[in-house]
Parts: structure tokens; sequence; C-alpha cells
């Protein structure tokens, strides 16, 4: 018998702005099923670069149009219920401010200092905001 399930792939987006990222309330996560603070993001679609598709996933989700982007880390998010690998790109140049766009999937985008984060952050972008603040390029 063959496991049918498959690896996912996405993007998380840190957006920095004087000291501070971006995080909107989620409502539910496939990894984890709980409520809690996430980065913009969300699946890569067949054929695009890690850079369109944080532009397209900002956009999406925010309002907010990015204009540069680099790769930070990438890491591989493990439950029993779903596996995805997630690249974190940080975007610091960028025009707008957030709107709740997709209000199915966030209820509100928030500012937070990177040093005072809310006590539930989604574990894929607090492994993103960990690998920015560790200098490190994966935590697996």
């Amino acid at each position: 018998m063959t496991d049918s399930r498959r690896v996912g792939a996405g993007i998380g987006v840190m957006l920095l702005k004087e000291g501070k990222v971006l995080l909107g309330r989620r409502l539910t996560s496939e990894l984890d099923g709980s409520e809690s603070w996430t980065m913009p993001g969300g699946h890569i679609e067949f054929g695009e670069t890690f850079e369109e598709t944080t532009k397209r996933e900002v956009l999406e989700e925010t309002a907010i149009i990015v204009r540069s982007v680099r790769v930070l880390c990438v890491n591989n998010e493990k439950t029993e219920r779903a596996h995805y690998v997630t690249v974190g790109t940080i975007a610091e140049s960028f025009v707008g401010e957030p709107k709740v766009m997709e209000p199915d999937t966030i209820t509100e985008w928030r500012w937070f200092q990177i040093d005072k984060l809310p006590a539930r952050v989604f574990e894929p972008s607090r492994s993103i905001l960990d690998c920015y603040l560790k200098g490190e390029v994966s935590k697996t």
C-alpha cells in the first residue's frame, strides 16, 4: 500500500518596517488546526519563482505591493496531518498599508516589534523569525 499524501511547498513572507514585522490573525491552520498569528504567504503555484509567489501572495492577502524580495531560509514543517517545505522570504521594500483581503482566513493585520511578538505564532512563521534572528538558513 502506498502513501498518497504529498508534501506541499509554500512561501512565508517576512515584511519588515521600522523594526516591526507584519502578522495576521489566522483563523485555522492545516498544520495544527488552531488560531495563531502568521506572516503573509501561501502555496507556490506551478511555474512560479519564489519572488513571483511572494509578490502575488502579499498582494492577494494584504494589498501591499512588494518591490524587492530575497530568500531568507528554507524550513521543513511536519505534523501527523501535514508536511510542508516553506521558503522564508524577506521584503523590506514595499508600498501600501495592510488591508484584510481574505477575511475567511485572516481577520486582522498588525505590526509587531520583532522582540515583542504575540504568544501564539504559526509555526512556519515562527521558524522564519527564528532563522532571521539567529542568521540561519534552515530549521528542520
